[in-house]
């Protein structure tokens, strides 16, 4: 299903995919080797990413209900 997403929409338009899956994980996340190829290769020729980094700001939220409960 997400490699016809995104070959609908390859050239065309953009795409925003979130995810918390590392991208050196993806291939071994969708699995079938040349789908995920071609499904890499059209979202990394034109992109842009974002990494996040830093602690979760559920677990900041959480900590600070504990500390005030």
């Amino acid at each position: 299903a997400l490699m016809d997403i995104v070959e609908q929409k390859y050239d065309k338009t953009s795409i925003i995919i979130a995810a918390q899956i590392p991208v050196k994980n993806w291939h071994e996340t969708i699995g079938e080797g040349t789908i995920a190829d071609a499904i890499l290769d059209r979202m990394v020729h034109s992109s842009h990413r974002i990494e996040l980094t830093g602690e979760s700001m559920r677990k900041n939220k959480m900590k600070k209900t504990q500390i005030n409960s």
